[in-house]
């Protein structure tokens, strides 16, 4: 399922074909996530993003974060500009481990205590799964896209993407352990709104083995080559 699901999304992720436009737009609207079971899920947690045309990342802006805290990534989704840097720190008293081996990013950064933090640039636009080799209930996702037209979702399910430039595009909505991505063609007219509801449905966590191709050890350790 998680194979299907990231080859959907890498799809939808390279979609975009360059294209500049100084007049732009506002797209807004809401997204709905269901669980598993059909029920509505408690917390959204949703990425929602444009594609049709390319922009260089904010090189004023900080390096984006995900952080290793409590046996989790946190985030454990993050949406980031193709040429954007990550920054990894470890937060929590004992060793981390953080990999990927997404044809997208392949990276080992290693095992590294708490106050230690290490970078990775992410020049290319794709979907990276990323991994604890210590933990394995440690999983985000990170996708890397064409623009910068992309945002986090409210806790309600509510989203505001400012300044997209005018055209035609089209619009993604992702959460994590999602079956796949939900998208909508768009029209996007200089100093107006354009507003698109979207629904998503989550499935289970997938099991992934750790950065040597093995199966996790039941104790959760993994085998230090």
């Amino acid at each position: 399922m998680r194979a299907i699901a990231t080859t959907t999304v890498l799809a939808a992720v390279l979609a975009a074909a360059p294209a500049h436009a100084d007049p732009t737009g506002r797209v807004t609207g809401k997204v709905t996530v269901l669980e598993p079971d059909g029920k509505a899920a408690a917390t959204i947690d949703a990425i929602v993003y444009v594609v049709g045309f390319t922009q260089e990342p904010d090189s004023n802006a900080p390096h984006p974060q995900v952080v290793q805290r409590g046996r989790k990534f946190v985030p454990d989704l993050l949406a980031i500009t193709a040429g954007d840097t990550v920054t990894f720190p470890n937060d929590d008293p004992f060793l981390h481990n953080v990999f990927s081996q997404s044809p997208a990013r392949k990276f080992d950064l290693g095992s590294y205590k708490r106050g230690d933090a290490k970078d990775k640039p992410f020049p290319d636009p794709g979907v990276v799964d990323v991994y604890c080799n210590i933990h394995p209930e440690m999983a985000a996702t990170i996708l890397v896209l064409p623009n910068r037209a992309h945002v986090r979702t409210a806790a309600d399910g509510t989203f505001t993407i400012d300044n997209v430039p005018a055209g035609q595009w089209t619009v993604f909505a992702y959460t994590r352990r999602a079956l796949k991505p939900v998208s909508a063609k768009i029209s996007v007219q200089t100093n107006a709104d354009t507003s698109i509801d979207l629904s998503l449905q989550r499935g289970s966590e997938s099991e992934h083995l750790n950065k040597y191709g093995e199966k996790y050890n039941p104790d959760g350790q993994t085998t230090y080559h």
